[in-house]
């Protein structure tokens, strides 16, 4: 028995329909496998889908000049880790002193980047749990020499790596008209605390002669220029 020719259109649509919708289906199954795969391989992916970024994890230990001792007008970056109310830029006084919350004065000039974090360390430990401090020298102001007689600027100026004695009176504006070119010296005081002496003739230097009596200045060294 057959069935009427309206009957067999109407099946023959929801057949159509039926796996019309089969196939979408299958196309979305297979998208959201390729998806979870790749979201699994993926840390971005997964993130994105809403899980918690890495921690930040505190600052590696970074490599200090032991070797440099903390002076007068040093500026200073003070670093106290996950505390920044705590952490500053901030210059050592006349008096080589600093003060922080919750530390209070502390004495600064005359030691090292590395002994400062020590005791600022020691005095945060009776408010903050495993305190990590970093003490940087940002900029150094203390290293001075000093220029005097008859140049044009004599004053203290700060003191850069390798100023030689051409330098401080290039930095002091030169000479005056009646300075004494040829009897100019440096005064150096040495490990012992005596007063050192050395002779600088700039007629000589200027023409190639006894290039190494342009020494390197060294902290508190003092040109004069008669």
């Amino acid at each position: 028995m057959g069935f009427p020719r309206g009957v067999v259109a109407v099946m023959r649509l929801k057949a159509d329909y039926a796996i019309v919708a089969g196939i979408l289906l299958f196309t979305a199954s297979g998208s959201l496998l390729a998806q979870t795969v790749s979201g699994s391989s993926n840390p971005e992916s997964v993130r994105a889908a809403g899980s918690a970024p890495d921690q930040v994890t505190p600052p590696a230990s970074r490599i200090h000049n032991n070797g440099y001792v903390i002076g007068d007008d040093d500026v200073l970056e003070i670093n106290v880790w996950k505390e920044q109310e705590l952490s500053r830029t901030i210059p050592v006084r006349s008096d080589g002193k600093i003060s922080l919350p919750l530390v209070g004065e502390i004495q600064a000039a005359g030691r090292t980047p590395v002994q400062l974090e020590e005791e600022i360390t020691d005095r945060l430990r009776n408010f903050i749990t495993e305190p990590a401090v970093t003490v940087m020298v940002q900029k150094i102001n203390s290293l001075k020499f000093n220029v005097m007689g008859e140049v044009s600027k004599p004053g203290a100026y700060p003191l850069t790596t390798s100023m030689t004695v051409m330098d401080a009176i290039a930095a002091a504006g030169g000479f005056k008209d009646f300075a004494k070119k040829k009897s100019i010296y440096v005064l150096h005081t040495g490990p012992d605390g005596k007063e050192l002496r050395a002779k600088f003739n700039y007629e000589d230097f200027v023409k190639g002669h006894n290039p190494q009596q342009n020494v390197r200045l060294q902290p508190g060294d003092t040109v004069v220029v008669p």
